[in-house]
């Protein structure tokens, strides 16, 4: 997959994404974009990595987490991202980086460096994230 595919394929998601939910009887001029992140870069910094060769293949998972529940240890091999969509979490990598999120905050996930998410809120937490794979590979890798 070339990176023009992958922009032109990021680029038509977003628009089916604004618009998709819009009605043929819905008042357009009421319709709004915003842009919830737009990185060439993880939340901690580094670069994401290059897609891989092969069919795309697009993940999209809404994670719950009760209050007080921490996710094991994992990591992700492919690109994602996602957005808190109610309560809060708190994503730690094991070198020390901290990420705060709370509902309405993207998130543009670290890739191949071991991390765990907990919620330290009142309310379970909820996020939808979108990972940017290919046919066969895992979006995410427990730690051994």
């Amino acid at each position: 997959m070339t990176r023009k595919t992958v922009r032109n394929f990021a680029t038509l998601f977003v628009v089916l994404l604004q618009f998709g939910c819009a009605t043929q009887n819905a008042d357009r001029s009421s319709i709004s974009v915003k842009e919830l992140a737009k990185s060439s870069k993880s939340w901690d910094g580094k670069l994401l990595v290059p897609y891989s060769q092969g069919q795309p293949e697009i993940t999209i998972l809404s994670i719950r987490i009760p209050t007080g529940a921490r996710l094991e240890t994992h990591s992700h091999p492919v690109i994602n991202a996602g957005v808190l969509m109610s309560g809060q979490l708190t994503v730690k990598t094991t070198d020390g980086k901290v990420l705060h999120l709370k509902a309405g905050d993207p998130i543009v996930e670290v890739v191949n460096t071991l991390h765990y998410g907990i919620n330290e809120g009142t309310v379970p937490a909820e996020i939808v994230v979108f990972y940017a794979g290919i046919v066969g590979q895992p979006v995410t890798v427990s730690q051994p």
